[in-house]
């Protein structure tokens, strides 16, 4: 008997497997208000079929369906939340009748259990590569990257808007999840508007530096960026496992004189160069991990942060996803093969020499009422130096806010702009 190489066929009942045709002849279902024509269960791949009224073809494992039943006993609607008792489950889920009514397919499972899956809720749930792609991208843009040139055209947006629009917070949001930096003009002249502009999003992220701080020169800094001198380029705080994602400058007071330039460089740009130019380079800062590290003092805290990473961070597929460079807070130690060191060095060497280029450096002047936010898992920032003797003021107050919470926001917010629950 070929049942096995067949798919059943379905309207709004069950028919006998041996009484149904070639798989390539799944009875329609006769309902224009569906957006699918075809429904039925391969059995050879114990899948569920769908062929839907614009021509694709949709495939769901019978254990993804099972797993994903929506009834109150599996899947809790006011948190949203799967309920079904795993330690319970069978991975080897087997139907028993299979019917449709509207827009709903209903299964009978082999162990009595029922389940409906609305016909739209499936289909946006797809297996097919290109919509799951379209779903990962949804909820992570791509990134674009920039160099010095193209920098003067990414988004400058008003900080009024931004606390009272939600659109104008969107694009807030999506320019930094694209681009990784969008400068605020119109910020008031007082402190306490990175905490505001955080409140937008969700929450300040909290470190040992506290919620707020203030980037000043000061005697007996416990950090570099607390002094007058020149701020090498760098990420914050690549000692954290979980560093925070997006970094809020408020200019409060700018250095008068000459000196106090903000310089910004897309790490994930030059990162992409030595991919394509010096993959030996670039291989090497992928696989190195060295170790990143601060000790010290803050509001009376001690702390000793360490952690181990690669300059270069990828996903799985291959991904730029994180640059963890900072020259104060590289450890001495290197618990990395001797013959790998002085590799790793030239490495280093042409990537911070490619970031100082003046085609990907930016520099320029962060004036009061203005405010640089920019993906701290991505750009590079630094200070030209300034004054001298502690004479000669600027303050410019910082916040961060983790990229979890924001991308939340993102989604909230889109989802609000389609009148839809959730995405």
């Amino acid at each position: 008997m070929a049942a096995k190489n067949l798919i059943r066929r379905i309207t709004s009942c069950l028919f006998s497997a041996s009484s149904i045709p070639h798989k390539a002849n799944l009875a329609s279902i006769n309902r224009p208000s569906s957006t699918a024509c075809y429904v039925g269960i391969q059995e050879n791949t114990n899948r569920l079929i769908v062929n839907w009224k614009d021509n694709l073809i949709d495939e769901y494992p019978l254990v993804w369906l099972r797993d994903n039943c929506q009834c109150p006993a599996c899947f809790d609607q006011s948190s949203q939340s799967r309920t079904i008792n795993f330690s319970h489950f069978q991975v080897n889920q087997k139907f028993k009748h299979l019917a449709i009514t509207k827009d709903i397919v209903e299964v009978q499972w082999e162990d009595g259990h029922q389940s409906s899956y609305n016909l739209q809720w499936l289909k946006q749930r797809s297996f097919l590569p290109k919509e799951q792609q379209g779903w990962l991208d949804a909820n992570k843009a791509p990134y674009n990257t920039w160099n010095a040139n193209y920098f003067k055209s990414i988004p400058v947006l008003d900080f009024k808007a931004v606390l009272q629009d939600d659109e104008t917070l969107l694009d807030w949001l999506h320019t930094l999840d694209v681009w990784g930096v969008c400068i605020f003009k119109n910020v008031p002249h007082s402190l306490g508007q990175v905490a505001n502009l955080a409140k937008r999003v969700g929450f300040i992220k909290k470190t040992h530096y506290g919620e707020e701080f203030s980037v000043q020169a000061k005697a007996n800094a416990t950090n570099v960026a607390y002094t007058q001198g020149y701020l090498q380029l760098h990420t914050d705080l690549p000692y954290y496992e979980y560093k925070p994602g997006i970094n809020l400058l408020h200019c409060y007071i700018q250095y008068k004189g000459m000196g106090g330039d903000s310089l910004l460089t897309d790490g994930f740009k030059i990162a992409e160069w030595l991919r394509e130019n010096d993959p030996g380079a670039y291989k090497c800062l992928v696989e190195t991990r060295v170790t990143w590290s601060d000790v010290g003092q803050e509001n009376g805290n001690r702390f000793h942060k360490v952690h181990h990473a690669p300059v270069i961070c990828e996903s799985s597929d291959g991904t730029i996803r994180r640059i963890n460079y900072s020259q104060p807070q590289r450890d001495s130690h290197m618990a990395v093969p001797i013959d790998q060191v002085e590799n790793w060095y030239r490495a280093l060497k042409k990537f911070y020499d490619l970031a100082l280029d003046p085609q990907y450096l930016v520099t320029f002047k962060l004036q009061p009422g203005e405010m640089v936010t920019f993906d701290n898992l991505r750009v590079l920032h630094g200070r030209t130096a300034f004054g001298e003797n502690l004479k000669g003021e600027r303050h410019v107050q910082g916040a961060y806010v983790d990229w979890d919470e924001a991308r939340s926001k993102i989604r909230v917010l889109k989802a609000n702009k389609s009148n839809q629950k959730y995405l």
